[in-house]
């Protein structure tokens, strides 16, 4: 398979990793239709600040709705599906909207593409499957443990794509990533909150739980692993981790970006900021062997190149100012 011959669908496109897979896309001469969510200021998100934004085709919509997702699957010959609910926090207060998007929202894609004819599918799962770790590193036959509605909503949207391989030979990948972070992520997330916070010139840290551990990849690392797999024909029906194959701490990626950042803030605990007990995952270690031997995928930026790409990239004061640095981001 050549991307230059495919007309590729993202969705999710407008988000974190989404923008980025659709530059990369656009950029190794696929064809890509990139679907934002419908909003009525027309954002597009992260797709807005992409240079190759003239050779992408943008559509908005809402993958809840199935008569629209039918629509826009027409044509399409590959499928990069990231369309999700992602904040845990969130997922708290409201479960209901992460059964409708994740798991529906993933139903819809998979009947769509069924319809249509769809050659390949690659549906976005998260580490948060596999909840804490009971061995490390986490390989793909590491039990799943649902420790908060948005970890048991993937659970379930990954159940209904396997389903869809198994009972009509639908050409899914379910491709979990771990920890990815880089430039264009949520502030909900703890790498972009600590920068952000030193950045604005904070000299307190307010932070949730630092004994976690945490498989961080660089979000070009884990578009690599993305177009890799969908390449490979030995990929359809597996479960697939993206990952670095090594772990660290929470503290300790804070103690190195402050150390990067040439800061010593202290750090005091925010309530906000801590799961409930039973529901932190405390320990995330990718075993990446799978990936590896189907495509001879491996990281290639180490943490503390990407952690400095990442605060160069949020130094520049338009990209600092698209976030709220004294909320918490749920």
């Amino acid at each position: 398979m050549t991307l230059s011959s495919k007309k590729i669908l993202v969705t999710g496109a407008d988000g974190f990793i989404g923008s980025h897979l659709t530059e990369a896309l656009a950029r190794e001469g696929a064809s890509v239709r990139a679907l934002s969510q419908y909003n009525s200021f027309n954002s597009w998100g992260w797709l807005e600040e992409l240079g190759c934004l003239a050779d992408i085709e943008v559509i908005t919509g809402d993958i809840r709705d199935p008569e629209y997702v039918k629509k826009a699957t027409e044509g399409i010959d590959v499928i990069f599906h990231l369309a999700a609910l992602i904040a845990i926090p969130y997922s708290y207060q409201a479960p209901q909207s992460y059964i409708e998007t994740n798991i529906t929202g993933t139903l819809n894609i998979l009947q769509a593409a069924r319809a249509h004819g769809v050659q390949r599918i690659m549906h976005t799962s998260t580490s948060e499957v596999y909840g804490t770790a009971r061995y490390v590193p986490i390989d793909e036959a590491h039990p799943l443990q649902p420790q908060s509605p948005y970890s048991a909503s993937k659970i379930g949207a990954d159940a209904i794509a396997e389903s869809f391989y198994r009972s009509f030979g639908l050409p899914v990948t379910i491709v979990r990533p771990f920890n990815t972070y880089g430039p264009r992520q949520s502030a909900r997330a703890v790498i972009p909150t600590v920068i952000i916070q030193l950045l604005t010139g904070q000299e307190t840290l307010y932070l949730g739980s630092l004994h976690p551990t945490r498989d961080f990849n660089y979000v070009e690392d884990t578009c690599k692993g993305f177009i890799g797999l969908s390449f490979c024909e030995a990929a359809i029906g597996q479960t697939i981790n993206i990952g670095s194959n090594a772990e660290v701490s929470i503290g300790d990626t804070v103690t190195l970006i402050q150390e990067i950042m040439g800061t010593k803030a202290r750090i005091e605990t925010d309530d906000k900021r801590i799961r409930p007990a039973q529901s932190e995952v405390d320990r995330l270690w990718c075993d990446n062997s799978r990936i590896n031997q189907l495509t001879g995928y491996a990281s290639k930026i180490p943490l503390r190149e990407g952690l400095e790409r990442t605060i160069s990239w949020l130094s520049q004061p338009a990209n600092l100012r698209r976030y709220k640095a004294q909320l918490y981001n749920v």
